[in-house]
């Protein structure tokens, strides 16, 4: 039986929007301390876990080691198996 992924969390999703719009606005990612200032957050640490959360769930990506360089992945289509009958 497959598990059905946990929704993302409001910070999460508060993180997700601000990195959403400022690659609109921007054309690349924004740092650690602009997610943090638009989100609320004054610890950068907390800012990385969250960015961290994200990428591990596969919802971004960075091309370098900066997050300001992190993208938005598309969605990836729901696998299908095999069924049994």
């Amino acid at each position: 039986m497959k598990r059905e992924p946990r929704p993302l969390s409001a910070r999460q999703e508060a993180v997700m929007a601000v990195v959403r719009s400022w690659i609109i606005e921007h054309g690349h990612g924004p740092t650690i301390r602009e997610i943090g200032a638009r989100v609320g957050l004054s610890s950068t640490s907390s800012v990385a876990y969250q960015l961290a959360q994200l990428e591990e769930r596969g919802l971004i990506s960075r091309t370098g080691r900066e997050w300001s360089s992190c993208r938005l992945e598309p969605p990836k289509p729901p696998r299908r198996g095999l069924r049994s009958r």
